[in-house]
């Protein structure tokens, strides 16, 4: 029997990533309790069959309602959200320009703290760097809803040996997996 995360209130977290396809996308998600955990709590993914264009600087009209499609069947509380990307685009001291997380974030209506963790760098991004494990390549690191040094610090403690964590590993690999028709 599944415990009903609904039911106590309890608010977990999420790493969330899409997959593209011929047939369109598959947005996955990995629920979790703690940042150091090592499996998930539960898993999640949909398709989407009509997605938008790829456009240059514009990569969010693409990923978000994919993104939103998977957050609508989700029936609990989010405490936080782990993008793979980037949540702003820029130096953070001088006007940053919204990423991917950015945009998940206001559509939220600034309510569920969004980390975004970028294995590739964003040139002039600014975004700090965080390695882990015995890697010489970082993880980039933005935030929004939650101070950058403590999302470095979340995303610092998940759990994995290696440069990526256990789970955003995880919801990778269930986002390039293909549901049946």
């Amino acid at each position: 029997m599944a415990f009903d995360r609904k039911a106590t209130k309890t608010k977990m977290k999420l790493a969330i990533d899409v997959g593209y396809y011929e047939s369109g996308a598959i947005a996955a998600g990995v629920l979790f309790n703690e940042w150091t955990d090592s499996h998930p709590e539960r898993e999640v993914s949909t398709l989407v069959r009509e997605i938008a264009d790829y456009e240059p600087g514009q990569f969010y009209k693409r990923e978000l309602p994919c993104m939103l499609a998977l957050l609508a069947e989700i029936e609990c509380e989010l405490d936080a959200i782990v993008v793979d990307g980037y949540v702003w685009l820029g130096k953070p001291h001088k006007q940053p320009k919204p990423g991917l997380g950015a945009y998940l974030f206001e559509h939220l209506k600034r309510k569920v703290p969004i980390i975004g963790v970028a294995k590739n760098e964003f040139a002039g991004s600014g975004a700090p760097e965080l390695l882990r494990g015995d890697s010489k390549r970082p993880l980039f690191i933005t935030a929004a809803g939650v101070e950058l040094p403590e999302a470095i610090h979340f995303v610092k403690q998940m759990h994995g040996k290696h440069r990526f964590p256990t789970l955003l590993k995880r919801v990778d690999i269930l986002s390039r997996t293909e549901l049946e028709n």
